[in-house]
């Protein structure tokens, strides 16, 4: 019977080859089935147009800002910084009055800050062109 156990031998041996092929053939199946199902959505995601809502505007960002510098200077009217900065906001939203009326808050405040006084005349020479 020395046969039949070489005979059960390459029996095994080509199960154990036809499993390992069928398992490599699942194997690839699943990994390129999970990368299609992960690119996918992704390439129908970029490709669909974004709300414009979605993304606040420059303008109503600059406003919210100028809100809360307000909120800062209604409890702290001499606030240095909440001065400069929404001097800047306003300057931003076109609003030189606005910003020159805190600018000037600024000078009187802190007569020593040159760089105050040479934006507040700035602002006034293109407020004024006619000088």
């Amino acid at each position: 019977m020395p046969g039949s156990g070489e005979e059960y031998l390459i029996s095994r041996k080509k199960q154990i080859e036809r499993r390992q092929k069928i398992l490599t053939i699942v194997s690839m199946f699943s990994f390129f089935g999970s990368t299609v199902f992960a690119v996918i959505p992704a390439i129908q995601q970029a490709s669909q147009p974004k709300p414009a809502t979605a993304s606040p505007s420059a303008e109503s960002v600059l406003q919210q800002q100028a809100r809360g510098y307000e909120l800062v200077l209604q409890r702290e009217p001499e606030n240095q910084l909440a001065l400069e900065k929404l001097s800047i906001v306003r300057l931003h939203l076109k609003d030189a009055k606005g910003a020159m009326t805190l600018l000037e808050k600024l000078v009187k405040l802190h007569p020593d800050r040159q760089d105050y006084k040479v934006v507040l005349e700035q602002i006034k020479k293109q407020d004024n062109p006619k000088d």
